[in-house]
């Protein structure tokens, strides 16, 4: 007996976020150099962030201002 297929309405269209290109709005969180998350206000990224950073901190998190071109680290409280 076939199961019956369930058909999507229409698939949501994704957001291909590249690694290797610098976004052009927004933040975006750069971990060992590389373009991850992206995030529409700075305090977002700076969340997301601080919660990688408490569960790995050997990484090296810093956040991206696309407009600006400029990058801030995100420091441990408690060091590395």
């Amino acid at each position: 007996m076939k199961k019956p297929r369930i058909a999507a309405e229409e698939p949501q269209p994704r957001q291909i976020v590249r690694a290797d290109k610098a976004p052009t709005s927004g933040y975006s969180l750069v971990v060992d150099g590389h373009f991850k998350s992206r995030h529409e206000t700075v305090e977002a990224a700076e969340a997301a962030g601080m919660a990688l950073k408490s569960r790995f901190q050997m990484l090296q998190v810093q956040v991206y201002d696309a407009e600006n071109k400029t990058r801030s680290l995100i420091d441990w409280p408690g060091g590395a």
